[in-house]
């Protein structure tokens, strides 16, 4: 008999967690599950409304739970003000003080504990030394570039010494550029810290450059839980690979499917062989240097399953340039097929969590069967 593989401690664990802002009103977050791994960097992913930011305000302690728990290294902290928990959070508009100079700003909380102003700015200056902001210490934010501004507010939250920290779309109101250019900053001093992050973003490119775990969230549940390159690859409904994006969703006899639209195969119609797959016509051609993202319009579907994308390479796209309006046929390989399921169910009412058997285990949500 196999030995049975443990997995590794989680520095946050969620139970049946749950916020609702006022009764008679549709939960916010609705008895969710989760466990984050020790040392692991975690993106809540969903689109604006879907629960992620209220999670993790839970999680900080800067919003109240109407139910279940959360637990870091199994010590229940769900009713703990937001000092005593270990944790730290980075605000999306960095909430420096205009009035401070970095130094200050980063030893603020210490000032508040108490701490010796020699203590604090010793602690306080090694920190931007570590973050690179050593050398504009006595400037003001307003002195400061966005990404400069941000590596302060990551020193300022690592002053606590969090166990966790959390961030809150840290790369939202940053140019495209340097947005790049920070997540790889993010990266490396997650790895760096050995810290759990956890950060929320709407981005779907930025969670899957910076994520070990993606936890896509709809409508206050959690829709899949896996590494970027299960989500991408794997989706487990509907909702998650149009939200992904990359995926063309099809309807046929036996339920949903998903095919990436680099494997989605495109031929024009008059060609030999161009009677097989769906027919359908160019809508629009989007040059993107590397590759060129064919629209098309299938013919004789469902309107909410008529449009798709095709994804060809430059080269592939210079051997046939085709033209908007032009008939093609559209087919696919059985190997790259996802069949989609039903999706998270809301829990029923009165339930008290757990893991009744409409509700997404982690592990269970990465099950996909292929055609």
């Amino acid at each position: 008999m196999d030995a049975v593989t443990t997995p590794p401690p989680a520095a946050v664990e969620i139970v049946a967690l749950s916020k609702r802002y006022a009764a008679g009103t549709p939960p916010a977050v609705d008895q969710i599950d989760l466990r984050i791994a020790s040392g692991s960097y975690c993106c809540l992913l969903g689109p604006s409304g879907c629960g992620k930011s209220t999670t993790l305000r839970m999680v900080a302690g800067h919003e109240s739970a109407s139910g279940g728990d959360i637990l870091l290294d199994n010590r229940n902290i769900t009713n703990l003000p937001a000092a005593a928990r270990g944790t730290a959070m980075m605000f999306q508009s960095f909430a420096l003080f205009p009035h401070l100079s970095a130094l200050d700003n980063v030893g603020f909380s210490l000032k508040m504990k108490g701490v010796s102003k020699s203590e604090r700015h010793k602690r306080a200056g090694n920190l931007l030394e570590r973050v690179a902001m050593g050398h504009l210490a006595e400037r003001k934010p307003g002195e400061l570039s966005g990404g400069q501004q941000q590596r302060v507010a990551l020193a300022r939250a690592l002053i606590t010494e969090p166990r966790v920290l959390l961030l809150d779309e840290p790369l939202s109101a940053l140019d495209p550029f340097l947005r790049i250019q920070m997540r790889a900053e993010l990266r490396r001093w997650q790895k760096e810290l050995g810290l759990t992050f956890i950060h929320v973003t709407h981005s779907q490119e930025e969670a899957m450059a910076l994520a070990d775990t993606m936890v896509v969230m709809n409508n206050g549940l959690i829709e899949q839980v896996g590494s970027p390159h299960e989500v991408y690859n794997h989706p487990s409904s509907e909702f998650v690979a149009r939200f992904m994006g990359g995926h063309n969703v099809f309807e046929l006899a036996g339920g949903k499917i998903a095919v990436r639209n680099d494997h989605t195969r495109i031929a024009p119609a008059s060609t030999e062989g161009g009677d097989s797959g769906l027919p359908a016509h160019v809508t629009d051609v989007e040059y993107q240097g590397t590759y060129v993202l064919l629209g098309l319009r299938l013919t004789g579907v469902r309107p909410e399953f008529s449009g798709i994308s095709v994804l060809l390479s430059e080269k592939e796209f210079a051997n046939r340039n085709y033209a908007v309006g032009e008939s093609v046929r559209v087919s696919w390989a059985e190997a790259d097929v996802r069949k989609l399921g039903p999706g998270a169910v809301r829990p029923a009412a009165g339930s008290s969590g757990g893991t009744p058997a409409h509700r997404h285990e982690p592990m269970a949500a990465l099950a996909v069967m292929a055609a």
